[in-house]
């Protein structure tokens, strides 16, 4: 039962899925282990090893795989029969969300609805329906572990005295991190550039309506989306999705069938949007992006308002979490305070996870200090400018509970956690009727399933 919390966060909800398409049956199916009235078929562990590995993380994969997805399942069916046994209910309306979620994903994953129902050799009901089962488990799973969990707390003793039992030859040696704060302006094309887009994008909408062209071939040739622009355009949508800019998706379900939207303003530029087909909430969709280019002068009149900013920072006239507030275009900081976070969301950075014009803009700064306003491009190719606070700079350094507290205190939790359902198994494994097959008797991970199973 080792490392049980990790297992069932990193292998059970794999283990809970099932492959849409497998390219070949490579022997009968069988089952292999029970829990209590819950059963596990062989496939039930190939579908999840392969689902594992379908989603990028073969290199990741465990020891003895097959040992480890069992335990994992095993660990799932034990949480949902005390789930029973306790009334947790899962509610119709989270599993329903939770599967339209997973539909949504394997149509981008496919490409159209019409091919994935191709490749499974069913509907999407269908689907949804072979899936049902799995994702109530799933969930009535995760109920009963937040259960468990629910009470433990870590408290700055037992952060410490953990930390003391970590051998000083083992503690992490952290590099120089940074957290920084930015506000980001973009500049707004002039409106002469702006009518000629429209006026453009009114174009392409009259030679699509007049049979002229055809939608997905003026896509590929003009639009400025990289995310759809070699697939015509097209975009699988679903009314309850909050990715999507609201102007634009708003205008998407008024949208009859083959109809083209007229020319929609977003966050992004402007757009024209053409309906391919709908049903319900679901809705295929190709659109047109053009961005208005901006010239220097108003790459210029971005950095002088930043320069203004950056004077009521520098004169200590205005704090920089009002700045953001107030004058920041970025939404995806906007409403952290403007804090710049790396991908595991950490608010401390290292050097070599910022760009070249950030570690540019950043080297004569000292903490505390604001940097001169910097023209950049982003990931999506938009050119903005910003100014960047150096919020702390801490020095390289073995771990320690001054500087490196928050991320001792995390690890110190997840450990707790574990201990805690290790507890809980060992508690509950002996009020349930356990089975599994003799030919997983080789697996170390299960010796504490096969003490408490029917097979002994």
């Amino acid at each position: 039962m080792n490392k049980l919390y990790k297992l069932f966060l990193s292998i059970a909800l794999f283990s809970s899925t099932i492959a849409i398409a497998q390219p070949k049956k490579v022997i009968a199916d069988k089952i292999i282990a029970q829990v209590g009235d819950k059963i596990i078929l062989r496939s039930d562990i190939i579908n999840a090893i392969a689902d594992y590995k379908r989603q990028g993380q073969e290199n990741s994969l465990p020891p003895n795989p097959e040992c480890a997805f069992l335990e994992g399942q095993l660990i799932q069916k034990s949480l949902v029969i005390q789930a029973e046994r306790d009334s947790l209910v899962v509610g119709d309306d989270e599993i329903d969300a939770a599967l339209d979620n997973q539909i949504r994903g394997f149509i981008r994953e496919y490409g159209s609805q019409q091919v994935l129902e191709e490749i499974a050799g069913k509907t999407i009901y269908q689907i949804k329906e072979d899936f049902r089962q799995n994702f109530k488990e799933r969930k009535q799973a995760e109920q009963m572990r937040a259960k468990i969990l629910e009470n433990v707390k870590m408290t700055p003793n037992e952060v410490k005295a953990f930390f003391e039992l970590i051998p000083k030859d083992s503690l992490s040696f952290y590099e120089s991190e940074i957290e920084l704060t930015q506000v980001v302006v973009t500049p707004k094309a002039n409106k002469d550039v702006d009518e000629y887009i429209i006026k453009q994008l009114y174009d392409y909408k009259k030679q699509v309506e007049a049979g002229q062209k055809k939608f997905d071939q003026l896509a590929k040739l003009f639009s400025e989306d990289p995310g759809s622009k070699e697939n015509g355009g097209q975009y699988n949508v679903n009314r309850n999705d909050k990715i999507w800019d609201p102007a634009f998706f708003s205008a998407v379900f008024k949208l009859k069938e083959g109809q083209i939207s007229s020319v929609i303003k977003s966050k992004f530029g402007y757009h024209i949007i053409q309906l391919v087909s709908r049903s319900g909430d679901d809705a295929v969709i190709r659109h047109i992006l053009k961005v208005p280019p901006v010239t220097e002068e108003e790459v210029n009149i971005a950095k002088a308002k930043l320069d203004t900013v950056r004077g009521y920072l520098v004169k200590h006239m205005m704090p920089i979490g009002e700045a953001v507030t107030r004058f920041s275009d970025d939404e995806s900081s906007k409403f952290n305070g403007g804090q710049i976070q790396g991908r595991d969301g950490s608010s401390f950075l290292a050097i070599d996870q910022l760009d070249k014009d950030l570690v540019l803009a950043l080297k004569d700064l000292n903490v505390g200090d604001c940097s001169k306003p910097q023209y950049y491009t982003d990931e999506r190719g938009r050119k903005l400018v910003r100014i960047v606070y150096l919020k702390s700079r801490t020095s390289p350094h073995r771990e320690n509970l001054k500087d490196d507290y928050n991320k001792v205190a995390q690890r110190a939790l997840e450990t707790k956690k574990q201990k805690k359902l290790e507890t809980w198994f060992k508690e509950h494994l002996p009020t349930y009727y356990i089975l599994i097959d003799k030919e997983f008797s080789a697996c170390p991970s299960l010796s504490t399933w096969f003490k408490n199973s029917a097979t002994n």
